[in-house]
């Protein structure tokens, strides 16, 4: 069960332009509190008068040196000046909080640690500057698969290879179910069409009827795809096409293998010759009989099919031999 939530971000538009006038307000604030600092000095209060001018106290004593009022710059200022840096903070946190989507992609929002969400619409969006964002990919992607030697369901070495067209379904499972799901669609992939490139034939020689790998490229193709399916779905990945790319019998035995699916391809042929000379040989006989043409006993009829079936199976042409006496001579 999948365990993604779709959220939906505030528009990031209006957050931008109070973004703006956060920075213009921050640096305001910091000028003016400079600005009224400096145009509001602290004034000094007079030191009273010297007691060495009055006689009451030796020369020697120093005098004590003149005071400010109220002991430092206004109060004022200096909560402008603090203020200043305290509103850009705000400003940047903001900023923070950004999210800009193209077309087919996502963005997963944990907030320490914890799943918030999936935003998946397209635009300018702004969400809580403390979450983390992790942009996902939701587009189309090929995986074009290396050649693999493997061992088909007969046990002859061949080579083979796939291309998968997957997509990211599940941005909550293709983040948390496991660690790098491209590594984990690219392994299992190489693992999916090695067990199907055992479980078939490279090419049914014996049964017909039996699916292989060379003569049903789509049932291969389909149960490649339900595999491919069943194994990347925890990773919230979805499959949409499978299809072998190669598939060749591996070098050392591709020349033997070769000649014999030549073999087979010579008596798959010359059976097909016989079984129309058969028919060829047994019509004429039926068109000889029926239009009462010629008469011929047991041996001359075994003669004829014997001519007819070499002028008919033979692979060169046949030189003809005029017979000028009798049909037994």
């Amino acid at each position: 069960m999948s365990r993604e939530t779709e959220r939906h971000a505030k528009f990031g538009w209006p957050i931008l332009v109070l973004d703006l006038l956060l920075y213009l307000l921050a640096i305001a604030v910091f000028i003016c509190g400079i600005v009224y600092v400096n145009t509001n000095p602290p004034e000094a209060v007079p030191s009273p008068p010297s007691p060495v001018s009055s006689g009451k106290i030796p020369p020697t004593r120093l005098a004590q040196p003149a005071t400010s009022r109220g002991g430092g710059a206004p109060v004022l200022g200096i909560c402008l000046i603090i203020l200043g840096p305290f509103t850009l903070v705000a400003a940047f946190l903001t900023t923070l909080g950004f999210i800009v989507l193209p077309p087919n992609e996502a963005s997963v929002l944990l907030l320490f640690g914890r799943y918030i969400g999936t935003i998946k619409s397209e635009g300018f969006w702004w969400a809580n500057p403390f979450y983390t964002k992790r942009k996902i990919s939701l587009r189309l992607r090929n995986l074009n698969g290396e050649k693999l030697k493997v061992n088909d369901n007969s046990g002859n070495p061949i080579e083979i290879a796939a291309v998968v067209v997957w997509k990211v379904e599940d941005t909550f499972a293709a983040c948390f179910e496991v660690d790098d799901y491209n590594d984990y669609v690219t392994t299992q992939s190489e693992s999916a069409i090695r067990h199907l490139a055992s479980a078939y034939p490279y090419d049914s020689w014996e049964d017909e009827a039996a699916i292989s790998l060379r003569a049903h490229i789509d049932e291969v193709s389909e149960a490649l795809e339900k595999e491919l399916q069943e194994r990347l779905q925890k990773a919230g990945v979805r499959v949409l096409e499978a299809r072998l790319s190669h598939l060749a019998y591996a070098p050392e035995i591709a020349e033997a293998m070769l000649k014999r699916q030549q073999a087979s391809a010579i008596i798959s042929a010359r059976q097909k010759i016989v079984e129309g000379a058969v028919g060829m040989v047994r019509m004429a006989l039926d068109l000889l009989s029926a239009e009462k043409v010629v008469d011929l006993d047991d041996e001359r009829r075994a003669t004829m099919v014997s001519n007819l079936l070499v002028v008919l199976c033979a692979e060169t042409n046949v030189q003809p031999v005029v017979n000028t006496g009798t049909l037994y001579s």
